[in-house]
């Protein structure tokens, strides 16, 4: 795809302006580092506040006195009681229990729901929204109408307390009509670093203003790809269409947490998902592989696709996710591993060009997550 097809943002030119080098993602034109370069960048964010320009997500309001009863029958997650005023992260799942994206639902009262979904996934979870529940609910994509921008680190909430003292009583996952600049927005506290912070939807046309307004606070930089990708994996998160796919179940991906306790085999409300059969059944049974962390022991970096052996050279797995942790101060990594070698310190070995690097399986999150939860 030439520079020409790919989608802009609305801070597409402010990225230019401020230096950005910018690479295709997810069919946009989008900022991988800005010249601060992304190791300080990542550091910039888990010490002061970083501004993302996360717009190509796709933002989607799911309106009527059914829309939380539909969407309970697309993801593994309680929805009907989800709080007013409060966000969830949840999953599509496909008739296998397969994965067919992750996104956030918050509840904005009124028979309101709004969704955030991924941006290379957004069409085709419009398509099955509209597929599957738009005969019970409005389904209203506001993708060209609203942009989405996040501010994360420690110092963001006294940023954006200085344009709206309230966000600084919300609480992690907390969800609020906010007016900023004097337009009406969405802030959640919450975000994909593993920081504390905030998620912000803005009309597009006030999204460069406001934008501006947050980088001119001192704390503030901008932030780019290279940097969120980096904290998302200290904070041991998954991407979708890397760590979790249509051919990864919740509970192959670590993810059984997300499932609510209401949805699960023993709960109130058990089943009525996509796969739920299958997802249960692992469950019980097990599986036979699974996501874990994994941390080499030399400071050769491991990248997703790596072949990963056992002390016999036998395959067992592959990684998902690889990288240098700039605030770990060393590689990490995430990768799916046969059940047999999921143990934490369990020794095993990443091929990385034709070499053997030493690997131990880890805990995650490799850097702890500091949300705020009051």
């Amino acid at each position: 795809m030439s520079t020409e097809q790919l989608l802009k943002t609305p801070l597409h030119s402010l990225h230019l302006e401020l230096g950005a080098r910018m690479v295709p993602f997810a069919g946009y034109d989008m900022p991988v580092q800005y010249p601060l370069g992304v190791m300080k960048e990542h550091q910039h964010t888990r010490e002061q506040a970083g501004l993302f320009d996360v717009s190509h997500m796709g933002q989607i309001r799911l309106t009527g006195a059914g829309a939380a009863q539909a969407l309970e029958t697309l993801v593994p997650v309680d929805i009907i009681d989800l709080p007013v005023g409060m966000q969830r992260y949840a999953m599509f799942t496909n008739a296998n229990g397969g994965i067919l994206d992750d996104l956030m639902v918050a509840n904005l009262g009124n028979d309101e729901l709004f969704l955030v979904v991924n941006a290379a996934c957004k069409d085709q979870d419009l398509a099955h929204l509209r597929t599957h529940i738009g005969s019970q609910c409005d389904i209203e994509p506001l993708f060209e109408a609203r942009a989405l921008l996040a501010l994360q680190g420690p110092a963001a909430v006294t940023v954006l307390a200085r344009l709206a003292p309230d966000v600084a009583k919300m609480t992690f996952m907390q969800f609020q009509r906010v007016t900023l600049l004097g337009v009406d927005c969405f802030v959640s506290r919450s975000g994909y670093t593993g920081e504390d912070g905030f998620e912000i939807s803005v009309p597009a046309a006030n999204a460069e203003k406001l934008a501006r307004a947050l980088l001119a606070e001192p704390e503030v930089a901008a932030i780019g790809l290279g940097a969120r990708d980096s904290l998302r994996l200290e904070a041991g998160l998954c991407l979708y269409g890397h760590d979790m796919n249509t051919e990864t179940t919740p509970v192959e991906a670590s993810l059984l947490w997300a499932i609510s306790k209401v949805r699960r085999a023993d709960g109130a409300r058990a089943g009525g998902f996509p796969g739920a059969e299958t997802v249960f059944a692992q469950q019980h049974n097990g599986v036979s592989r699974k996501r874990v962390g994994l941390l080499p022991q030399e400071r050769t970096p491991v990248r997703e696709g790596a072949e990963i052996v056992n002390e016999a050279g036998e395959i067992i797995g592959t990684v998902c996710s690889g990288g240098f942790g700039p605030t770990l101060g060393g590689p990490l990594a995430m990768g799916y591993l046969d059940a047999a070698y999921t143990a934490l310190e369990t020794p095993v070995w990443a091929i990385v060009r034709g070499k053997k690097v030493p690997l131990l399986v880890s805990k995650m999150p490799f850097v702890a997550q500091r949300y705020y939860r009051g």
